[in-house]
This record gives C-alpha cells, sequence and structure tokens, in this order.
C-alpha cells in the first residue's frame, strides 16, 4: 500500500467537508481552485493530493461534488461504521464524548474506562464506566476499532500495553507523554501543548512582522 502523508489526508478531510458544504448550498460541480481556494492551497495541490487515489473529473467541467465526497468517504474510510473505546472518563474524555460529530462520521463510542474507583459504575454519557482492567476481556469480546486514550501521563505506557495485548489497532493519544506501540498499531498523538506552541510562535513572528513592517 503506497504511503500517504498525514498532511495528504488532512486535507481530503477538509476538501470533503467543503464538498458537503457546496452540496448542502446546492452546488453540484465544483472546480480544484474552489477547493484550494477554500483550503488556502493551490490548484495543483488539490490535484496531486486526489491523484494518489486515482482520476478524478474531467478536464474543463470540474469535479461532480456528490460524486468526489462519495469517493472522499470510502478513501477516508466513512462508509462503514467504527467501534471506539475512551481510557479515561475525565474532563477530557467527557467532553470528547459529547462531541456530536464524532457519531455523525460513524465513530461510535461503544465503551469508557478508568481506574478511579469512584468512577467505576457510574454513568457517563449514556454509559456505564467500566474497570480498566476489564478492558482486554471486553476488547476480546467487542472488538473495538480505535481506543481514544484520555490519561495521565504516568499511566499512559501502561494502559496502551494492555490495549495492544488486547488486540486494539488503532490509538489516539491525548496524553501528554511519549508512548510505544508495534508497527503494526496505528498510533496518532494530539499534544495540546505543542499546539499551544505553534500558536505563540506564529503570533510572535506576525507581531515581529508587524512591527518591522511599520519601521
Amino acid at each position: 500500500m503506497k504511503r500517504i502523508a498525514d498532511s495528504t489526508v488532512r486535507r481530503l478531510s477538509l476538501y470533503l467537508r467543503f464538498l458537503e458544504e457546496f452540496g448542502n448550498g446546492g452546488q453540484v460541480t465544483v472546480s480544484s481552485g474552489e477547493l484550494a481556494q477554500r483550503g488556502g492551497t493551490t490548484s495543483a495541490q488539490v490535484r496531486k493530493d486526489l491523484s494518489f487515489f486515482g482520476s478524478f473529473g474531467k478536464r474543463g467541467l470540474g469535479y461532480s461534488v456528490p460524486e468526489l465526497a462519495g469517493q472522499l468517504r470510502e478513501i477516508l474510510g466513512l462508509e462503514r461504521e467504527w467501534r471506539v473505546i475512551i481510557v479515561g472518563a475525565g474532563k477530557v474524555g467527557t467532553a470528547l464524548a459529547q462531541y456530536g460529530g464524532f457519531s455523525q462520521r460513524g465513530f461510535h463510542i461503544v465503551a469508557v474506562y478508568d481506574q478511579d474507583p469512584a468512577k467505576i459504575g457510574t454513568p457517563w454519557e449514556g454509559l456505564t464506566v467500566r474497570d480498566v482492567a476489564e478492558m482486554p476481556a471486553d476488547s476480546a469480546r467487542e472488538l473495538p476499532d480505535i481506543a481514544v486514550l484520555t490519561v495521565p501521563a504516568g499511566a499512559a505506557q501502561g494502559v496502551v500495553d494492555r490495549l495492544v495485548a488486547a488486540g486494539v489497532p488503532a490509538i489516539l493519544n491525548f496524553a501528554p507523554a511519549p508512548i510505544n506501540v508495534p508497527s503494526e498499531v496505528a498510533l496518532k498523538n494530539v499534544n495540546m501543548a505543542l499546539e499551544l506552541e505553534g500558536l505563540a510562535y506564529a503570533l510572535t513572528n506576525r507581531d515581529a512582522h508587524d512591527g518591522a513592517g511599520h519601521r
């Protein structure tokens, strides 16, 4: 299978959202230029991103909005349902569970786990918090596709080891710690501190640029 850069996949997700907006507005066809303008990129980049997966659209006519949207959903794996578990029933986990956009995309939260005795057995966003010790047996029976990790940094690797041993094939890690997984397990890390540092850099350099312009 061809290795596709994460940045390309992210742009495909954006293109799909733009196509859905165009479709909701009654637009039937769209050009690469329109997608590029919405995404802050170039027409050439849009065509290159799509070319990794085949030939789309017709020269001079653009892309069919419903057809390209359907093809992108298939490429992104959104034509099926995905079973998601959350490990960590704290504030971050709760906020993620309350986001309705996940279920609209086919991501269904089927279980939540925690190791805090005060939380185990309590109701949680339509589910009941389970003991993290039950996770391996539950996973063998219920076969989750993705685990979302929202535990403290010190507990992250131990929980990940349990998830890997239970056969969970993909992990989205919100814990502020580096974790290790075997090559067959898909891993994405979300580091809020790094994202904030990126914004701080952008603001600092924007201010510096603006200041230079006034000299």
